[in-house]
């Protein structure tokens, strides 16, 4: 992986979205998925495969997802056990947190 380049997609839809991963040439590589809750995005799933796993992939996802928050000022409820515990590494993402 070390040579191909990750591209995040992000699709919103009203009520849900996700952010996806490929992967060089567009190979699917996750995604991390989310509802809306009031003023808070839901993070529910992110799904990596197992051949794919430990190479930071779904940590990307979470920063994307991280950085719209930042951006667009929603609260993020990490409710994928994967997402809080990305955000109990990151302290200064408390904020976030809804």
């Amino acid at each position: 992986m070390e040579n191909d380049e990750i591209v995040i997609e992000r699709h919103d839809h009203t009520t849900h979205g996700e952010y996806l991963v490929s992967i060089g040439s567009g190979e699917a590589a996750g995604k991390l998925t989310w509802t809306q809750r009031g003023d808070a995005r839901d993070a529910e799933h992110t799904i990596v495969p197992p051949e794919l796993r430990g190479q930071g992939i779904a940590g990307r996802l979470v920063d994307a997802l991280v950085r719209d928050a930042r951006r667009e000022c929603f609260k993020i409820i990490p409710s994928c056990s994967y997402v809080a515990a990305q955000f109990d590494q990151h302290p200064e993402w408390e904020p976030l947190r809804a």
